[in-house]
């Protein structure tokens, strides 16, 4: 049902609300209480004079009624509906359904965002726990002081006989371990505690270069045009870093930032996408440079220059070094992340550029074009096998028929089941 056509839906709703009866509100607006019962069930259309009149009698705005309150109700409706066959032939009523029920609309867009919210605390504290080193830390630490408290008290209750000044010192060790674990335990419980997300959350450096990364949308403009000097008044002007080996991450990622743009400046590059479009390996051809230094330089774009572009760098072990997120496809924290990857299967192939065509599990996923290459860290050696790198760019895909290939998250919150590359079971219940 259009928008348009229940006016009287909402009109009703609204006598109904202030107590007013039909024959009341016919009276008050100067029409047959026939006539008002007709529009009230969207028999009649109604606007003008006759829209403003009734209007002022309930009083509401004219639009509450004409056009209603509940477009971002409607609009989370249908979110929530998603793709769901279940519930495809009610969706031409949803309208309807926000007109006439909307305390109960918004209890179901409610319970539909608290889903989606604690679909994410799941994935945001899987990956703490699966990936933090300072979670493992806290807890090695944490049982470390609990074994030396039971080792000194095992001593202390199995020797009677124990000197005087050896129970002291024992008694000393227990007190000062005790201390410890107090103080442990209070710094375990506040990082728990932390909002996932939030600057308390963020404790290693790979965790502040990703917020830096991000607070600067991969972009450094100052840059393109400045020498070694620009790189340290960039990281001067911080304010996120505290940690010195973050910032040994942050600066070696932007020297290299600074060595791509002198081989590919900025205007060269756009210039390129005018001729060729969006296809990095026709980029690469024109401008006579290798894909990985395309990849980080397209990926440094602003989105309104070339659109949304995400990029994940990972090592020949498959931990992720850079990670420049892109909507509908979820890229998991340091490591842990789907084998199916194109990024992953480049390793095996060294050199060989891939393209494909992938799509998640989740709810929001859409499928993504995802070009995947590696690049050889450091000289060729004798007797040894070279380091590599690996790059996957991803850009959005636009509207194709070839059904796309199915890959995942990080197992651990996949809910895929029927996948050979699952290496353990999935903490999410299907239909999370």
């Amino acid at each position: 049902m259009a928008e348009s056509t229940i006016t009287g839906t909402r009109i009703r709703e609204r006598r109904v609300e202030r107590g007013i009866k039909q024959t009341e509100l016919a009276a008050m607006v100067e029409i047959s209480p026939s006539y008002l019962n007709l529009i009230e069930h969207n028999r009649r259309r109604i606007g003008g004079t006759l829209l403003l009149r009734i209007a002022r009698a309930l009083k509401v705005e004219p639009q509450v009624l004409s056009h209603g309150a509940e477009a971002a109700l409607i609009g989370g409706l249908r979110e929530a509906a998603g793709d769901g066959s279940a519930a495809a032939a009610e969706r031409d009523r949803l309208e309807e359904f926000a007109g006439r029920f909307p305390g109960w609309a918004q209890t179901l867009v409610d319970s539909f965002r608290h889903g989606e919210e604690m679909e994410r605390m799941v994935q945001t504290l899987t990956d703490r726990l699966a990936h933090d080193p300072h979670l493992a830390e806290s807890i090695h630490e944490v049982l470390s002081v609990v074994a030396a408290i039971r080792s000194a008290a095992s001593i202390l209750v199995e020797t009677p006989e124990l000197e005087q000044k050896w129970q002291a010192r024992f008694h000393r060790n227990i007190d000062e371990d005790s201390k410890r674990l107090a103080d442990g335990a209070k710094s375990l419980v506040r990082y728990l505690d932390a909002t996932p997300g939030s600057e308390a959350d963020i404790r290693s450096p790979q965790d502040e270069l990703d917020q830096f990364l991000s607070e600067n949308q991969f972009n450094f403009a100052t840059l393109e045009t400045g020498g070694a000097e620009a790189v340290d008044a960039v990281l001067e002007a911080d304010t996120i870093l505290s940690l010195p080996t973050a910032r040994e991450l942050v600066r070696a990622f932007l020297e290299q930032y600074q060595r791509d743009a002198l081989r590919l400046p900025r205007a060269l590059l756009e210039q390129a996408l005018d001729r060729v479009g969006l296809d990095p390996l026709a980029i690469a051809e024109d401008v006579q440079q290798d894909l990985p230094c395309v990849f980080r330089c397209l990926a440094s774009l602003p989105a309104d220059v070339a659109g949304p572009i995400g990029l994940v760098v990972c090592d020949g072990s498959g931990a992720m070094l850079t990670r420049k997120p892109l909507d509908g496809f979820s890229v998991s924290r340091p490591s842990g992340a789907c084998p199916l990857w194109p990024i992953y299967r480049v390793l095996t192939q060294p050199g060989v550029p891939l393209r494909m065509r992938v799509l998640q599990p989740d709810r929001d996923a859409r499928p993504v074009t995802a070009l995947a290459v590696t690049e050889q860290i450091g000289p060729a050696r004798y007797n040894e096998p070279p380091l590599v790198r690996a790059y996957m760019l991803l850009l959005p895909e636009p509207e194709s028929e070839d059904a796309p290939s199915l890959v995942g998250t990080s197992c651990r919150i996949c809910p895929r089941q029927d996948c050979i590359a699952r290496r353990e079971p999935s903490v999410m219940q299907e239909g999370f």
